[in-house]
């Protein structure tokens, strides 16, 4: 093959993304808006294909969808899923837990009130062992006693573990979806450990572009119930934004504008197609992104 041809054929080659969440409510519209751009897709999650009735307004698969490789694969399990980080252009991770289990457990009424609330609201939770010291492919251990999932695990050890396999094979960029801010009814470590989580992974792994997008609450017509909780969270962030910003501290992501899910799929594909685009991307940011992509598919 020339020169001339080798280019060319180097020029229309699909960029490679592998979405580690993929088939979540955001991970599917990251991976919905990849496939419109023509990057070829690849979803990694314990179960697969998703269950579309969950994240979308339809049991049946979407014509999009067919253009995916879903892929089963365990975040905490680097060995399942480094295989398919060969020769991706990029990596996203969209994988953190909003709630841990004994949170859950007193809201569902598993756990007494007292109990799972102190231990929701510690000060502090096991992780794994320190993911920068593993070996490659080694697996993540949870050191909680009862193997929780923890903030600490999945917010945090889980996203720094998947950019170092990202960067052993020699990805160029790194998309982690961490969130706008915390929340009054959630613990503190919600945010701080995917505050620690950009901090390591943009120090750690210079070379890698690392794009953190933080968007506040999430909202979807295809989920019901998040159409008036974004409703009144729009009311917050007007209030906020009223004051400079100033409530922000005790309204945490509830003086956040709340964004359509579509829109925070097709900025994260926008940012990684713009090389300028790198660290924190805030929600201003993230719709500016979209409604470039948006005026790029109206050309």
């Amino acid at each position: 093959m020339s020169s001339t041809a080798t280019a060319a054929a180097a020029a229309t080659a699909k960029k490679k993304i592998v979405v580690c969440g993929g088939n979540g409510f955001l991970g599917s519209r990251i991976c919905k808006s990849a496939v419109a751009r023509g990057w070829d897709v690849t979803s990694v999650s314990r179960s697969g294909e998703p269950t579309w009735s969950s994240v979308t307004s339809s049991p049946d698969p979407p014509p999009w969808s067919k253009q995916v490789s879903w892929q089963k694969g365990d975040i905490l399990k680097p060995a399942t899923y480094q295989p398919l980080l060969q020769d991706a252009d990029a990596v996203v991770h969209s994988m953190g837990i909003l709630l841990e289990a004994d949170y859950k457990g007193v809201l569902q009424g598993k756990e007494s009130l007292v109990s799972g609330l102190r231990r929701a609201f510690s000060a502090s939770k096991g992780g794994s062992q320190n993911p920068l010291e593993r070996k490659p492919g080694e697996e993540l251990h949870p050191q909680e006693g009862d193997g929780q999932l923890t903030y600490e695990l999945m917010n945090r050890d889980s996203a720094i573990t998947l950019a170092q396999e990202a960067a052993h094979k020699n990805v160029r960029n790194f998309v982690y979806i961490s969130a706008a801010a915390g929340a009054p009814l959630l613990p503190a470590r919600y945010i701080t450990t995917k505050r620690e989580a950009e901090s390591t992974i943009g120090l750690t792994f210079p070379s890698m572009r690392s794009i953190f997008f933080r968007p506040g609450f999430l909202y979807d017509s295809s989920r019901s119930f998040t159409i008036p909780i974004a409703a009144m969270g729009t009311v917050g962030a007007t209030v906020n934004s009223l004051t400079g910003g100033r409530l922000t501290w005790l309204m945490g992501a509830g003086g956040t504008k709340p964004l359509q899910a579509d829109v925070v799929g097709e900025a994260v594909i926008e940012a990684l197609e713009d090389e300028n685009v790198r660290g924190p991307v805030e929600t201003p940011q993230i719709e500016e992104l979209a409604t470039k992509a948006w005026r790029r598919g109206m050309l």
